[in-house]
């Protein structure tokens, strides 16, 4: 009996601090986005979400821990609101247009007050070498990647034509998106994200095989 009430107590404590540390993150990816992973400190954690520091260190043991896992939370968050649901989607040109549409209406709708978290910390960390460009670095480019592959599919199904350069159009799609966030977060222009919609749809239809 008392192990067993031992081994309850140890249970509630653990979901306990999972439930604090994903609410640690869920704070600390807001404020990153909209102020830069720079600005991301303990002190100030501690301060926004009324914990004490030493709270906060039994989760993360440094900065660059704090940043790097917060990070992999809008990772998570990422592939939740955008590659999850288009999974469901038939592999080629389906899938692409729908990861590409859930990833407008994820940066449309301000899932993090900062608009893109990516596009943000990219800026951020681009000439800062270390774990968390590496990290960074790592994940924008496997988005670019998850595009490719799918163009590469839409090519090889016959639904977009031989002589298109997959990397070059996951190229134009992301700079598509990523202009529109900028637009947006910048100079507050929602037209900008019609104009993702619209840039994307012309550049596929130049490219489909049945406007060959």
């Amino acid at each position: 009996m008392m192990s067993g009430n031992i081994l309850n107590k140890a249970n509630k404590l653990l979901e306990k601090g999972k439930q604090t540390r994903s609410e640690i993150l869920s704070e600390s990816v807001d404020i990153a986005s909209a102020e830069g992973l720079e600005g991301l400190t303990i002190g100030r954690l501690a301060k926004d979400l009324k914990m004490s520091k030493s709270g906060l260190f039994a989760h993360f043991g440094s900065k660059e821990d704090l940043q790097i896992a917060t990070v992999r939370r809008a990772r998570d968050v990422f592939i939740e609101e955008i590659v999850a649901p288009a999974s469901k989607d038939k592999r080629g040109l389906e899938r692409l247009e729908a990861l590409l549409d859930n990833w407008i209406k994820y940066v449309e709708s301000g899932v993090f007050r900062g608009g893109c978290f990516f596009f943000a910390v990219s800026a951020e960390m681009d000439d800062r070498p270390g774990r968390v460009r590496d990290l960074i670095a790592h994940l924008t480019m496997s988005w670019v990647t998850v595009i490719e592959d799918e163009v590469k599919t839409a090519i090889e199904l016959g639904e977009l034509r031989s002589d298109c350069d997959a990397e070059l159009l996951a190229y134009q799609f992301h700079g598509f998106v990523q202009e529109a966030n900028w637009f947006y977060r910048l100079h507050g222009r929602t037209r900008a994200f019609q104009h993702a919609r619209d840039s994307i749809a012309e550049t596929l239809s130049r490219y489909k095989k049945n406007n060959s």
